[in-house]
């Protein structure tokens, strides 16, 4: 018998996912400068660049590679895994 009893569907909202994203690289990039070596808080300040640009123009790279992968839908859902038929 298997640990995953069932097949979850996630379906997440794609800002929700970007918020989450973008506030995880954050805190990594953060935690890299204060305990490893102060470069890496250059990943706190692109990802930070990146949402001011994101809010400016409407450019995210994050939705782009989501919908290649054909995880994001037309209405703007992540759903995990890729479309389903």
């Amino acid at each position: 018998m298997s640990i995953c009893a069932y097949r979850v569907n996630l379906i997440v909202n794609i800002t929700t996912l970007i918020l989450g994203v973008a506030s995880s690289l954050f805190s990594i990039g953060l935690c890299l400068g204060l305990f490893v070596n102060p470069w890496g808080f250059l990943l706190s300040a692109f990802v930070v660049l990146n949402l001011l640009q994101a809010s400016y123009t409407g450019f995210c790279p994050l939705s782009i590679i989501l919908s290649k992968l054909g995880w994001l839908d037309e209405r703007g859902m992540v759903r995990w895994g890729g479309r389903r038929p």
